[in-house]
């Protein structure tokens, strides 16, 4: 266990919270795409995985997604998106045009998964900017793009936004692209409404994002879309990415994650110092900045997210239960609805 998971364990406990719904005997559970033997075995219930230690997730949670590179691709277009699905458990598979090596703006080389000849189904298609030209112009390419049939959505960083573009999908619809490239898309393809001031823009099905680490912000978008605004928020904590702001893009989709939002003054009743087993006390203060109560301990601030009446979740999905008085006022909490009882002093 590493020294972060570590730290929310001794204050969170071991529990994986799934609220109190019940669970369904149908739902499987899976470990998130890592790469190891356990990524093939599935479980009956929540929880972690006994071999990697991830946070299980339903099996109909994962979803497949192509990320088409081209030869001279951006790194950060790619490799940025790419960190936040694989860390939302999404099982990322990588395709070019053809066989061999590719190299990532003559830096990085990368040997793409499959081609276009033998990719298997994705339920989502990402495509990314850097020498985007040759695979616009590319007949073939384009032809397999809109050949692709139940795609649940696209995806787009940078001049990615072209190829999609160039097989349609942008048509009568509003997108967004690398700043040095509105114009030329708004020229090249008329039926498009290109915006030009937005980091993201969500027409539903279809995501489009400005360049480089505004693809990110994308990526944390469709995960806010799929998985819920917390395990976004999870995402964007673990990355250390400090620059997300929620929503800053333009969402012409009816499913807005971001409408997810607790009221300050509930989540301010819950401030305050408690005490803890081994003698050690907990501040939680709210940080307005970000709407969520902040925990701190040994002087690092972690987040505590508000999962439904008093009932909270840590960092790596661990539950708080806290309790109230005969006054209804917040007396402590447990780490377990029946567990021990630790004091708010």
């Amino acid at each position: 266990m590493n020294r972060f998971a570590l730290l929310t364990a001794l204050f969170f406990g071991t529990l994986f919270f799934h609220g109190q719904s019940g669970i369904h005997e149908s739902i499987i559970y899976v470990c998130p795409p890592c790469g190891l033997s356990c990524d093939t075995d599935e479980h009956d219930a929540p929880g972690r995985c006994s071999f990697c230690n991830m946070v299980l997730m339903k099996k109909e949670d994962v979803k497949t997604i192509a990320f088409y590179l081209q030869d001279r691709v951006e790194v950060l277009d790619f490799a940025g998106p790419m960190e936040v699905l694989s860390y939302a458990g999404f099982e990322v598979f990588t395709v070019s045009a053809k066989k061999g090596p590719i190299k990532s703006q003559g830096i990085l080389n990368v040997i793409p998964d499959y081609t276009i000849d033998n990719a298997p189904k994705a339920d989502i298609l990402a495509f990314f900017g850097g020498n985007t030209s040759p695979t616009v112009k590319n007949p073939k390419v384009i032809e397999w793009v809109k050949n692709q049939e139940h795609i649940e959505y696209y995806f787009s960083v940078c001049t990615g936004a072209f190829i999609l573009a160039e097989a349609g999908i942008l048509d009568e619809k509003t997108a967004t692209t690398f700043h040095s490239a509105l114009d030329d898309l708004q020229d090249s393809y008329p039926k498009i409404n290109v915006n030009k001031n937005v980091r993201f823009v969500d027409n539903g099905n279809v995501i489009t994002t400005a360049g480089i680490s505004a693809g990110i912000d994308g990526a944390l978008h469709l995960v806010a879309k799929l998985h819920g605004l917390k395990a976004a928020k999870r995402i964007a904590y673990n990355m250390e990415y400090d620059n997300w702001r929620l929503g800053d893009g333009l969402i012409l989709s009816k499913d807005n994650p971001y409408t997810e939002k607790v009221a300050p003054s509930f989540l301010k009743h819950f401030e305050g110092t408690y005490e803890y087993g081994n003698g050690s006390q907990i501040e939680l203060t709210y940080d307005k900045t970000k709407g969520d109560l902040y925990a701190t301990i040994n002087g690092i601030a972690y987040p505590v997210y508000h999962e439904y009446e008093d009932v909270f979740s840590n960092i790596d999905q661990e539950p708080i239960f806290f309790k109230r008085d005969t006054s209804n006022q917040i007396k402590g909490y447990s780490l377990a609805e029946d567990g021990t009882f630790y004091k708010k002093l």
